[in-house]
């Protein structure tokens, strides 16, 4: 699903160049659940931001689906998130005055599906984070919580291939966290979607079925758990 091979970003500054990741490299299949971690400054975001196609690599190459990044336009680049990544930011980034059925059924509206299908899918993806009955509330009549579902919903209409959360659980107490990781996780594998998610959370971490761990933008460590079968047949969905 992902691949990344000698993998750099650095930035301008102060007449020299910071490097954010240094020569990274890894793979994620489809099907997985997975945790880049580390410290403020480590490279998580960047990383993220590099396989979202928000950014480009200074350096290396970036596979999404066998599609090199690096060799495509602006605008095919906007096509392959459109289509192939969701995302799930941790300031929840919702339009303020859309209702939560109006949030979710945008990225649909970016590609141009039929109104009547448009409904129907944005109902399915409210439900399936339990919002159906709130879908006419706008985000500001919404706990945290709930905005966060209604952003995960958004990520997943779409039936992407790939969901990149970054940080998703920072703001949420601890039983909208508890109850985010396990809508997540059985999106995960009930649809076969793959998750990497950026976080220092040890709830969230706990349930990965793999850890990456950053330092000074290089790959310290990946460890994966052992998984029982139940996840390796979800895995190759």
């Amino acid at each position: 699903m992902v691949s990344l091979e000698n993998v750099s970003r650095r930035f301008p500054m102060d007449h020299q160049f910071v490097s954010a990741l240094e020569d990274v490299t890894l793979s994620l299949d489809a099907g997985e659940f997975v945790a880049a971690a580390g410290p403020s400054g480590s490279g998580k975001s960047t990383l993220l931001n590099l396989i979202g196609c928000i950014d480009q690599p200074t350096s290396g190459s970036i596979r999404i689906d066998g599609v090199e990044t690096r060799r495509l336009g602006s605008a095919k680049l906007s096509e392959l998130r459109r289509r192939k990544i969701g995302f799930v930011f941790q300031s929840f980034n919702l339009i303020p005055v859309f209702t939560a059925f109006e949030n979710v059924e945008y990225p649909l509206l970016l590609q141009r599906v039929a109104a009547r299908e448009r409904r129907a899918r944005t109902l399915e993806a409210l439900e399936s984070v339990g919002l159906g009955p709130r879908a006419a509330h706008r985000p500001d009549l919404l706990s945290g919580g709930e905005r966060q579902r209604v952003a995960v919903a958004r990520a997943i209409v779409h039936r992407p291939a790939l969901v990149l959360a970054d940080e998703p659980t920072a703001n949420l107490d601890t039983t909208n966290a508890t109850q985010l990781i396990d809508l997540m996780r059985s999106l995960n594998r009930q649809l076969g979607v793959t998750f990497l998610f950026a976080t220092h959370d040890p709830r969230l971490l706990g349930r990965a079925d793999r850890v990456i761990r950053l330092c000074d933008g290089r790959i310290a460590t990946d460890s994966a758990k052992e998984t029982d079968h139940e996840d390796l047949s979800f895995a190759r969905i």
